[in-house]
């Protein structure tokens, strides 16, 4: 009993190491017979484990074995013998024996380890999937019957349409409230997604990229709210806006996981003239030119021959915008300048993603872009706020629609 009693907490601390690349690990804590944690320091008689119940001395002996769980296979069958010189500061480790009353020491009887090289390669080899066999975009329809999910995948040359197949052993996530870190999502099914939801799908896709086969989807109500600074509260962390879609105030709370960017000026105006061309019908490369780099950006890549513009922007990854670099607009985000509540002033325009929720006059920020007067102008002029995917899901504003890969 005790050892299935193990192997389930083991699996909650290495299963989660993989279930995110972010490698925010379900922390176990101090328990009767086991920890489980991060390793902080090593020496040759202990081990300094820090977890969410604090620091704990595991304490070594010749009679301690140490076993190396496999970054493909994390499960204690699998397991192979190691020894103390693998162990080293940011490993995750599950270890058993019998807790001190005082939860300060353990004898370590098994130490059982994840590296953290091995951590980061398994990241690498998630994150590279993710981006060449998914999608990432908003779903415009269900499809209950034939278990189908069409999804408007948006990238720089428009606007197009996936539909999501399911398989026998697809696997559903979805974002927790207020979140977009997949190490946070809880598991989910078919039937929580619904039309308006962001999604992410990984798994095989045809030609044109116009199905995908799923393997694993993750999905996530989102909404975004842009408006007129109004108020600032530092002290609270708090930021009151006029919102430009109801006309209303909207508080909005900035927690200590909610990410504050400024949009770079020139990209923001130069993508809001996209968003703009595109709403009208045109394609800014329809002529199959390649738009010419500004000042010391590298020229985007030649379309090949007989490939149209989607099928190319497809081709890149995720299917959001590609930005400098290589990434996509996910990435380009995380280049942003980090702003404070502290920068911000009363009348500059911002817009925040959010979690949905039934109140929507008060709500917790996951993402704020500051810089982003160029896009609510322009939706504003052309009245897509007042258009059916305003009214679903919020602005269009590049980098506030998507969900940290897995």
């Amino acid at each position: 009993m005790r050892k299935l009693s193990i192997l389930s907490v083991f699996m909650m601390l290495f299963g989660s190491v993989f279930l995110s690349v972010s490698a925010q690990t379900v922390d176990v804590g101090i328990k009767p017979n086991f920890v489980g944690g991060e390793v902080m320091s090593v020496a040759a008689n202990k081990i300094i484990l820090q977890t969410k119940d604090g620091a704990i001395e595991a304490v070594l002996s010749a009679k301690t074995e140490y076993k190396k769980i496999p970054p493909d296979n994390p499960n204690l069958k699998a397991a192979i013998d190691s020894n103390l010189s693998e162990v080293g500061a940011g490993d995750k480790v599950l270890i058993t024996g019998v807790v001190s009353a005082d939860k300060k020491t353990i004898p370590a009887k098994t130490v059982y380890l994840l590296t953290k090289s091995d951590i980061a390669q398994k990241q690498v080899k998630e994150t590279e999937k993710w981006q060449t066999r998914g999608i990432s975009g908003r779903v415009t329809a269900v499809n209950p019957q034939t278990k189908e999910i069409t999804v408007s995948v948006r990238g720089v040359m428009g606007e197009k349409a996936t539909v999501v197949n399911l398989k026998g052993d697809t696997k559903f996530r979805r974002y927790a409230p207020d979140s977009v870190n997949f190490s946070e999502s809880l598991k989910s099914s078919f039937g929580e997604i619904q039309t308006g939801d962001m999604i992410r799908a990984v798994g095989e896709k045809n030609a044109d990229a116009s199905t995908l086969s799923a393997e694993e989807i993750v999905t996530g109500a989102f909404q975004t709210v842009g408006g007129t600074v109004t108020a600032i509260d530092s002290a609270k962390n708090e930021i009151t806006i006029n919102n430009i879609q109801t006309k209303k105030a909207v508080t909005i709370l900035i927690g200590k996981n909610s990410v504050l960017k400024q949009f770079p000026a020139e990209m923001a105006q130069r993508m809001a003239q996209f968003q703009t061309m595109q709403a009208g019908g045109v394609q800014p490369e329809q002529s199959g030119a390649v738009r010419p780099p500004r000042g010391n950006q590298p020229a985007p890549p030649a379309r090949p021959q007989g490939e149209t513009p989607n099928q190319m922007n497809q081709g890149r990854g995720q299917g959001g915008m590609r930005g400098a670099g290589g990434g996509n607009i996910d990435d380009m985000l995380e280049r942003f300048p980090n702003i404070t509540v502290e920068s911000l002033k009363i009348g500059d325009m911002i817009a925040v993603s959010s979690s949905k929720t039934a109140d929507q006059e008060r709500i917790t920020a996951i993402k704020l872009l500051s810089g982003v007067e160029p896009f609510l102008k322009t939706q504003q002029a052309s009245g897509q706020t007042g258009g059916r995917r305003s009214q679903d899901t919020g602005f269009s504003i590049p980098g506030l629609e998507g969900g940290s890969l897995p």
